[in-house]
């Protein structure tokens, strides 16, 4: 008897989980779900930390860093892949920080080395892939957006765009 309850029990719950799966829109059980990890998170980390373990919940805190959402750049990642993208074309001498298209030399002749490198595309990428870390990158450094003059990137980034489509799916 006790067995049948048990069952009987676990369908119910069952049913109400899955009644309010198909009910709750996706954000909502998306942003549910980052706040539970989040909260786990910091928990495990603050019980790691009290006992000693201070090597394990650094690590612990750097990961949930993604799950904040942050507003304007995005996450630590985001940022790290920006950072990227400037120092390369830095290195490559096609923008400076000192007085943006005035000072850095014009970029009409990107190889499809660099404007892979630029997008942070490998060779062999589809179509879509390539287009979709165009809209990233753009999301980010539209001029429109940004308070900073962020023309020239955005030039040097449609400019890269243009030469993978042009030589490697036309």
């Amino acid at each position: 008897m006790n067995l049948f309850l048990l069952i009987g029990f676990c369908l119910v719950v069952a049913y109400l989980l899955l009644n309010f799966f198909i009910k709750a829109s996706s954000k909502k059980i998306a942003k549910g779900i980052r706040y539970v990890i989040f909260t786990f998170g910091i928990l495990l980390a603050i019980a790691l930390f009290l006992v000693g373990r201070y090597a394990f919940s650094i690590p612990i805190l750097i990961f949930l860093l993604p799950l904040l959402k942050l507003k304007g750049i995005g996450g630590i990642f985001q940022l790290i892949q920006l950072w990227r993208l400037i120092s390369y074309l830095r290195q490559t001498g096609r923008y400076s920080f000192r007085s943006g298209a005035n000072f850095s030399k014009a970029s009409s002749n990107i190889s499809l080395d660099d404007a892979y490198n630029i997008l942070g595309c490998k060779k062999g990428c589809t179509k879509q892939e390539v287009i979709s870390k165009y809209k990233k990158i753009m999301a980010k450094l539209h001029p429109d957006k940004n308070d900073t003059d962020t023309t020239k990137l955005a030039q040097i980034i449609s400019e890269a765009k243009d030469t993978i489509l042009k030589s490697d799916f036309n």
